[in-house]
């Protein structure tokens, strides 16, 4: 069953305005795929929003595609986790909401569409991110998935 949760909490006396997204965790090695957009200085988990109507497994494989140049396996879709956390780039009292998932793919992962750069990283190595990237960085260097 494709699931998703939240680990948010509700609290209507904090106003936010939130922008959802979905990500793809890429470990190989003990370390973790990340991208760098054309044009911009900080590194992220490759994934994207979702177009309307679209379920989180179709906009994963979409975007995956559009990013990575790679073809997802659908079957192989597993929710990771949700974080949230300030959204980089966006006016304050934004937020962002990241739903990551881990999956297998048929090819190799190449820099495709926007995406100028890719590499994987290590905890100790990783490039300057977006305050989710250090978060799920971090939840990942705890579960002992990259060093």
């Amino acid at each position: 069953m494709f699931e998703r949760r939240s680990l948010s909490c509700y609290n209507p006396s904090i106003n936010f305005k939130y922008t959802d997204r979905l990500a793809l965790l890429d470990i190989k090695g003990k370390k973790v795929l990340l991208a760098l957009s054309k044009n911009k200085n900080t590194w992220f988990i490759p994934g994207g929003k979702r177009e309307k109507g679209e379920t989180d497994k179709e906009a994963l494989i979409r975007e995956i595609k559009e990013e990575l140049a790679v073809d997802v396996v659908p079957d192989s879709i597993a929710y990771f986790t949700t974080l949230e956390g300030n959204a980089h780039g966006k006016p304050k009292g934004t937020k962002v909401r990241i739903a990551y998932y881990t999956c297998k793919y048929i090819g190799n992962p190449k820099p495709d569409s926007e995406i100028e750069r890719i590499e994987y990283f290590s905890f100790a190595n990783a490039p300057q991110l977006a305050e989710t990237g250090k978060l799920i960085l971090n939840e990942l260097k705890l579960k002992g998935l990259i060093e």
